[in-house]
């Protein structure tokens, strides 16, 4: 799918506000589609595998996932492929081609324990999460918070690598959602003039910097990996997807450029993926700015930019 810049931009300047609003609105459709798919499916299996690449806004759509079963009569619970990083071990540790640790690796996480949870929690059994230390890098094994699915109650497992196949095995009744933000912005000609992936990466390096202190430099040095990883760990996977949808917004190249821009114009030349810089800055240019403060507080977007209710 593509938008139109002129749509975009007069958009804009007709009413900022209600194309926000617009925008969102679209977007909920998606998730209220998806949630009434869960809960037709939840009693043949209570379990939910939602992946995407980074930047696809995950987090978000699960908790907006899990107040729309709520509106079905269906409760939810959240299962963080996160705690199941294994404890880190630099003999063992997976790499990439140039010899670095390969942090974007499925080999990283102990699938075999995420896979027996899942199958455990499908069959009404009680397991107990394990807890990973991002400081220490340490997996304290599974001694964590004892989860147990009650009747009418679904459990959504989200992250990068949910769809591998070493998951779904498992259990190969669960619903598997993808996400991702692939939507191009074109000229009146259909010219690309704002890619798809582009988005992903303008959203990863306004939240790196929000929330992780990491300047738009760091994030680009590391984007090369990423996308290596997407298209090696997490593309061949994503056509056993049941339920696909892009989490694009028309409006968030004019909203999230606000802070990208100024961070793009700090990375020095010579920077990993400099030159890609170089052409996502012009085109920044061509979209009319709107005012973040105009976006609703409980907008995806929002998990990029802060200021919104959800807690991450």
């Amino acid at each position: 799918m593509s938008y139109k810049l002129a749509e975009i931009n007069e958009a804009i300047r007709s009413d900022p506000k209600a194309f926000l609003d617009e925008c969102d609105r679209q977007y909920a459709e998606k998730v209220q589609r998806t949630a009434k798919t869960i809960a037709k499916q939840a009693e043949r299996c209570p379990i939910v595998l939602l992946s995407g690449p980074s930047g696809s806004g995950k987090t978000t759509t699960a908790m907006k996932i899990a107040e729309a079963l709520a509106e079905h009569g269906i409760r939810s619970q959240s299962l963080s492929m996160d705690n199941y990083y294994k404890t880190y071990n630099p003999k063992t540790s997976p790499k990439t081609p140039d010899g670095k640790d390969d942090l974007e690796s499925p080999d990283c996480l102990n699938l075999d324990l995420l896979g027996e949870h899942l199958r455990m929690l499908a069959a009404g059994k009680t397991i107990h999460q394990p807890i990973y230390n991002f400081a220490t890098r340490i997996q304290a094994g599974p001694i964590g918070k004892a989860m147990r699915l009650k009747d009418n109650e679904v459990v959504v497992c989200e992250g990068i690598h949910a769809l591998n196949d070493d998951i779904a095995a498992h259990c190969p009744e669960a619903l598997r959602v993808y996400i991702s933000a692939r939507s191009n912005v074109v000229d009146e000609e259909g010219k690309m003039i704002f890619k798809g992936t582009w988005m992903r990466l303008m959203r990863r390096i306004v939240r790196d910097n929000n929330f992780r202190g990491t300047d738009a430099a760091g994030t680009l040095d590391m984007w090369a990996n990423v996308r290596r990883g997407e298209k090696k760990y997490i593309s061949p996977f994503k056509e056993r997807a049941d339920i696909k949808f892009d989490t694009a917004f028309p409006s968030e190249v004019s909203l999230l450029k606000h802070y990208a821009e100024p961070l793009l114009q700090t990375v020095p030349e010579g920077a990993e993926r400099y030159q890609e810089i170089r052409s996502i800055l012009p085109a920044l240019e061509r979209f009319e700015d709107v005012d973040p403060a105009l976006l609703a507080p409980d907008s995806l977007l929002r998990e990029f930019i802060g200021g919104g209710v959800y807690h991450y």
